[in-house]
């Protein structure tokens, strides 16, 4: 993902100022349109982030896993949610007051820093989603998500320079496709030798093919 991990020692930042909440799976954590009024810190699990059309589609824009924080619409005093929120996993998560954090954190300028990092990559982020949904095709968006989940590697979450730990469900979910389509562009893909696959784990074996993949997005 484009978004930075929280540093382990603001952790004790986070635990202080927030009280623990627990979601099942497919459990609603906040819905677009109600107020800001909380950041949230993952302790374990994964939740989506997704956005619904008038015509009631679901548009996911990614998934969160943890270590990291979502919910920075919380930023801005008196704002709604842009965006909804549902638990993938069994989840844990610190549900945070921007001013109790604000308060365990002693004005911390190393977390005033990284938050206005996260900020920044946050944009940059959305960037790329945007130019997904709306330039790429089947191919470029699976070619893009899967060199940018493995640009840098995260022993937490299981992925390598080379490998991810997903399956295909968890593919067409992060990037709002279909589950027959993911799968017959793999397995296209694995024919080809640019990918192995196994249950829960796809490993890249040749980069180059990916990249020339998306050469030919506009």
């Amino acid at each position: 993902m484009g978004q930075t991990k929280i540093p382990e020692q603001l952790y004790p930042c986070f635990e202080a100022a927030g009280s623990l909440r627990r979601y099942a799976p497919g459990e609603t954590i906040y819905l677009q349109g109600e107020d800001a009024n909380r950041l949230y810190f993952i302790r374990q699990g994964r939740v989506r982030v997704f956005c619904v059309t008038n015509s009631g589609r679901e548009l996911t824009f990614e998934i969160i896993e943890k270590g990291r924080i979502f919910g920075e619409s919380s930023f801005l005093a008196h704002s709604a949610r842009p965006v909804s929120v549902a638990a993938v996993n069994q989840v844990e998560l610190l549900a945070c007051r921007l001013d109790q954090l604000y308060a365990a954190a002693g004005g911390s300028q190393e977390l005033t820093g990284f938050l206005l990092r996260h900020l920044s990559d946050t944009c940059n982020h959305l960037t790329e989603q945007l130019r997904r949904i709306a330039l790429y095709d089947r191919y470029q968006k699976l070619a893009s998500f899967l060199l940018s989940e493995t640009c840098s590697p995260d022993p937490d979450r299981g992925v390598t320079g080379q490998a991810i730990p997903y399956t295909q469900e968890d593919l067409a979910l992060a990037l709002g496709m279909n589950r027959v389509t993911v799968n017959r562009v793999l397995n296209e893909w694995k024919a080809q030798g640019i990918l192995a696959l196994s249950y829960g784990r796809i490993l890249i074996t040749d980069r180059d093919a990916l990249r020339a993949c998306l050469r030919r997005a506009p």
